[in-house]
């Protein structure tokens, strides 16, 4: 998880703690443990197909912004998730990937101030 998300993945295990620390033991042990640590798929395509699946949810823009965050930190580029998004306008709906781009640019003005 650290390797994906940083701090932000961190930021949301301990955001839990004192409500559901349950839940974020299970985003660990199920989410990292065990299906992101399953081999087949390194770990840009790993997140460069969650961030296909949260575009189109459309309901989990958090979610999305982490990582999407985690996607540039394993080395996919701006241009490849652009296109991911644009993909995802095909079977999400145009607000979908209107969103999606709303959330990369959040993150891109973060990662470079």
């Amino acid at each position: 998880m650290a390797e994906i998300d940083g701090e932000a993945g961190q930021a949301v295990i301990a955001s839990l703690t004192d409500i559901a620390p349950d839940l974020g033991r299970y985003i660990i042990e199920f989410g990292f443990g065990d299906i992101y640590s399953r081999p087949g798929l390194d770990l840009r395509t790993r997140e460069l197909a969650t961030v296909a699946a949260l575009v189109a949810l459309g309901t989990a823009r958090p979610q999305l912004e982490v990582h999407l965050q985690g996607a540039l930190n394993v080395g996919a580029t701006q241009e490849e998730i652009v296109e991911i998004i644009i993909q995802m306008a095909l079977y999400a709906g145009f607000p979908a990937a209107l969103n999606g781009v709303a959330a990369l640019r959040k993150v891109l003005e973060t990662r470079h101030g």
